[in-house]
């Protein structure tokens, strides 16, 4: 029976590496066969999320994954539903097992058509166009399009099969003329489900994944009894979840313990008043966030002199001025660059130096992107084996990889590996579906988050996270850069996944509040 993803770290396979798995489960010839496995799960999950249906469109393509919605449907009808099928395949030009599943189909009471059915809104749709048999190279079919342009259209439950047809299970984009039409759709008006098949896909939580997948569900057929002879195909990245409770690191501390027990913070950014702006704000917010999340002491210097003597509203934050702040690097988590404006690159050869564990956000990374030397002493870090983690966003990602923000969006996997292994750091690369990767490591895909966090100085916020986190763990030999800035990243999401759908989420309540423990 297809089940909700559990909350345990999950191995996410390519498309590559899922046929590699396929293949290898072929050759055992399980019975009933893969494609029955998949019609069976499909149904079980249909019949589950729409049992009031009074009617069923299911949607088939040419390959094996229209044989899975053909098996499906077969099922479905024979259990009473009222079923209407579109079938885009040519029967000399199926597979076995799919010519098995069309005439199941065609032995039932199934009404076959080219033409969408009038669907209310408790009644259900099977994609099973595309899934994994999309070719990234080739045109959009017109046909194919047209239908998934309807089926966004509809007030239907969607549940698509193995992939939401269209989205590249690889990188998570929309292949060209499969999106939907209005480029910042949302699924509001219907339920989206999809049941991923066999393995997990990456494409499914980052990028357009998840908008386009919407609830996912996952069956692995069978696959993990089966004795499949080693090597299997490595994970292409896990799906994050800590492996303890996201609070523990305040809940479970030891009664002996004293503020030094939990490491020291040290924020350095927020440029003065220069260009008629200040940027104070984004490292207040920082320093504060790691306040919140567990550091034992935060200290904060603010750029150009800043005129601060203290914070009304978090005065447990400690000033320092530049003398003494420089002098705390090697003893400290110092997070530089939030708010840093042009003032910050003048300090990044000490900051780069001398810090002890390093997190670089904002515009410390905009300034090694233009800086070859400040670009070499940050890989000389990593060889002399001083820790660092850069958070950027996209763009940041694309000024230190000299390209594109659509090239970075287009494999955001691959640029957050690339970019990992270039400098020799972790790179945490912001976004729906935020990437964690770091040299040697299977890169993470961050699970939690929404578009509440889609407002200014939250991104501060999560770097003030990833620190408090790196801080307080740092007596941990289990705990290292990478697992920081997963924990921060995925406690930074989960307040906004239990913040209430209807108020705004700013960054200061982002900064304060805590995530509930999951």
């Amino acid at each position: 029976m297809p089940q909700r993803l559990p909350a345990t770290p999950l191995p996410l396979f390519n498309s590559a590496n899922t046929r590699a798995l396929e293949q290898a489960a072929l050759a055992w010839h399980p019975q009933p066969s893969l494609m029955q496995r998949a019609g069976r799960a499909c149904a079980q999950l249909a019949q589950a999320l729409a049992p009031h249906a009074q009617h069923m469109w299911v949607l088939c393509g040419p390959g094996n994954n229209g044989g899975d919605g053909l098996a499906a449907a077969a099922i479905l009808a024979a259990q009473g539903r009222k079923v209407t099928l579109t079938w885009l395949g040519q029967r000399e030009r199926c597979s076995s097992d799919t010519l098995v599943a069309l005439q199941q189909a065609q032995n039932q009471a199934i009404h076959w058509s080219d033409t969408p059915p009038p669907l209310q809104p408790h009644d259900l749709i099977v994609d099973a166009l595309l899934g994994l048999g999309l070719h990234s190279q080739a045109a959009a079919n017109p046909r194919i399009a047209a239908l998934l342009q309807h089926s966004y259209a509809s007030p239907a439950t969607v549940l698509a099969v193995d992939l939401p047809s269209g989205l590249q299970a690889d990188t998570g984009l929309w292949q060209a003329g499969y999106a939907p039409q209005t480029p910042h759709h949302s699924p509001s008006h219907q339920q989206r489900h999809t049941l991923s098949l066999l393995t997990l896909k990456p494409g499914l939580f980052t990028a357009d994944g998840r908008d386009a997948a919407g609830q996912i569900w996952f069956d692995d057929l069978g696959l993990g009894q089966l004795p499949i002879a080693p090597p299997r195909p490595a994970p292409t990245a896990w799906l994050h979840h800590p492996a303890a409770p996201i609070t523990a690191g305040l809940a479970a501390r030891r009664h002996a313990s004293h503020k030094g027990s939990f490491g020291d913070v040290l924020v350095i950014g927020g440029q003065g008043l220069q260009a008629g702006a200040a940027m104070q704000g984004a490292a207040i917010l920082a320093a504060s966030a790691a306040l919140h999340h567990g550091a034992g002491r935060v200290f904060l210097h603010l750029l150009d002199h800043g005129q601060l003597q203290q914070l009304p509203q978090t005065p447990e934050i400690m000033l320092r001025n530049q003398v003494t702040a420089l002098a705390q690097l090697p003893s400290s988590t110092v997070v530089c660059g939030c708010g840093g404006g042009s003032s910050v690159a003048a300090l990044l050869p000490k900051v780069l130096e001398h810090s002890a564990r390093l997190l670089l956000d904002a515009d410390a990374l905009n300034a090694i992107a233009a800086d070859a030397m400040l670009r070499q002493r940050l890989k000389n870090r990593g060889a002399a084996g001083l820790p660092t983690v850069l958070t950027p966003h996209p763009l940041e990602a694309a000024r230190l990889l000299n390209s594109s923000v659509s090239a970075v969006q287009a494999d955001r996997l691959a640029a957050a590996h690339t970019l990992a292994n270039t400098l020799d750091c972790t790179v945490l690369l912001k976004g729906s579906g935020s990437i964690i990767a770091s040299p040697g490591e299977v890169p993470h895909i961050n699970p939690t988050g929404n578009a509440l966090l889609a407002t200014g100085g939250t991104g501060d916020v999560l770097a003030g996270m990833v620190a408090a986190h790196w801080a307080s763990m740092q007596n941990n030999v289990n705990s290292n850069a990478h697992h920081a800035a997963c924990a921060g990243a995925y406690a930074h999401g989960a307040i906004a996944d239990g913040w209430p759908a209807q108020r705004p989420l700013t960054a200061q309540a982002l900064a304060r509040t805590l995530a509930r423990a999951c």
